[in-house]
């Protein structure tokens, strides 16, 4: 067994949630610009395979601006933006039709999200993106996601579909991205013109000698709108988030064959873990919007790892809006955590120091006793 492969089995087993990325070169027939049915079967049954062993599966797909030139003919008008983004208008039902119908043999319910830089970049948007696909791979659904091409412009675009699914990686907190490409991983320099090219089954740390062999010849490799050099940001996005990326090749998926056994991969190593990672960026990468004060034994209960409750609260000041980034501070004003709040100032307010039983009656509703989550929650080393 190839060492690399063994390791590329392992890091899937040992995934709980699974970025898939799949490129327009893999589902799109490139004489046809129709979809390739049995790679997209042979897929969806990796797939529902992967989540009846327990595991939460996204797939970042490609191919709608393929799809809709083909069912446009001349139309489409190929090459201006409004031709892509018409194209992309036709095919992205296309392409999720597509989809839907490969699944469905497995039981599986798909469904669409659309994102365009934006929406994983602006924290608002970010958040109630994440909640959306979390409730959704809690409900078994595979959300298949693909950037707005019908209205994003190069000011919102992504560009490339694996930058796109690093940051979907690092939005819903995912153990393992997989870039499927028409390459079997990355290389000491272009296989297809210096045969003495070594094959990297494992990549522990992403250096600027690793990143430069992406670099010349190799950044093209016939990858779509990417390569390997956009394949290597993006596994740097992830690392940084926690999570492992896997270059792999999917040229024959059809015929059921792994990306373990004695199939080449290059798996490059998260840098941190995906819990670390999310509380390194509420506590360092975002600007509070407010202050809450807490009381001692609140104070206490957040040091143990506890969730901040509205009847520790003793004041609450500022303009945040639910989600927004809030500094937590004792009486003395020492600062004790940063966390995402989880109601808007004008109804904390309403609530400070109130006990859980009292709550639906001080807010007009059922809101939930806890302001700050400890998983949304950052502390402060005091």
């Amino acid at each position: 067994m190839v060492d690399g492969a063994s390791r590329s089995d392992r890091a899937i087993a040992d995934a709980r949630r699974i970025v898939l990325k799949i490129g327009s070169s893999l589902l799109v027939d490139g004489r046809t610009n129709a979809v390739d049915r049995a790679r997209l079967e042979g897929l969806a049954a990796r797939v529902a395979g992967w989540m009846a062993d327990g595991k939460q599966v996204l797939v970042v797909s490609s191919g709608a601006v393929a799809l809709g030139a083909r069912r446009l003919g001349p139309k489409a008008r190929a090459g201006s933006l409004d031709g892509k983004q018409a194209s992309a208008a036709v095919g992205q039902s296309l392409l999720m039709a597509a989809w839907a119908s490969v699944f469905e043999p497995h039981g599986v319910v798909t469904a669409q999200i659309l994102l365009t830089r934006d929406d994983t970049e602006t924290r608002r948007r970010w958040l109630n993106a994440r909640a959306t696909v979390g409730a959704l791979l809690d409900m078994g659904v595979i959300p298949v996601v693909n950037e707005n091409d019908t209205v994003a412009t190069d000011e919102i675009r992504y560009g490339d579909n694996d930058r796109l699914a690093a940051r979907v990686a690092q939005m819903i907190g995912a153990d393992l991205l997989i870039l499927l490409s028409d390459v079997d991983g990355l290389y000491t320099a272009d296989p297809r013109t210096q045969p003495d090219a070594v094959h990297i089954p494992v990549v522990e740390t992403l250096t600027p000698a690793i990143e430069a062999m992406a670099t010349g010849p190799n950044a093209g490799a016939g990858m779509g709108t990417g390569g390997m050099a956009t394949k290597l940001m993006a596994a740097r996005i992830a690392a940084d988030a926690g999570c492992a990326t896997l270059i792999a090749a999917g040229r024959s998926m059809e015929a059921g064959e792994t990306f373990g056994g004695e199939t080449r991969s290059t798996l490059i190593r998260a840098a941190t873990t995906v819990k670390a990672a999310y509380k390194q960026w509420i506590g360092g990468s975002l600007a509070p919007r407010g202050e809450l004060v807490v009381d001692p034994g609140c104070a206490r209960a957040l040091l143990e790892g506890k969730s901040l409750l509205a009847v520790g609260l003793v004041s609450a000041s500022g303009a945040f809006g639910k989600g927004d980034p809030v500094d937590i501070v004792d009486g003395a004003g020492t600062g004790i955590a940063r966390g995402l709040v989880r109601y808007d100032a004008g109804d904390l307010s309403r609530i400070v120091g109130v006990r859980s039983a009292d709550l639906a009656a001080a807010l007009g509703y059922e809101g939930g006793p806890v302001v700050v989550h400890a998983d949304d929650l950052a502390l402060r080393r005091i």
